[in-house]
């Protein structure tokens, strides 16, 4: 249930970053450009600009602290058993097998 909740936290986070990174003048005049308009901040105000810095930057460390979220509770669950990797060391488990026995070469065809 939690990790479905993170994944639609995470997705929608992302988007909202997306869009609002678009609507923001750049060098180009911004998404908002290409649909007619002045600029991208114009058609929200003169200081829409501080604004819109001010969102992102908080959007975004938003979603630093959810992904750092995600990457704990995620990381805690292993598929991989200790007894699997050999132990607590991560050594790879030494196997022992009965020595192989020599095969005679197939006899020639005259």
């Amino acid at each position: 249930m939690l990790d479905a909740l993170l994944y639609v936290v995470l997705f929608i986070l992302a988007v909202f970053l997306i869009v609002l990174i678009l609507i923001q003048r750049g060098k180009g005049g911004g998404l908002a450009g290409a649909f007619g308009g002045m600029g991208g901040q114009s058609a929200f105000g003169t200081k829409a600009g501080d604004l819109f810095t001010r969102i992102t930057i908080g959007v975004v460390a938003v979603w630093i602290v959810v992904c750092l979220v995600a990457v704990k509770y995620f990381g805690t669950s292993s598929t991989v058993s200790k007894d699997q990797l050999g132990g607590a060391e991560g050594q790879p488990k030494k196997t022992t097998s009965a020595p192989l026995s020599p095969t005679k070469p197939a006899p020639e065809k005259k």
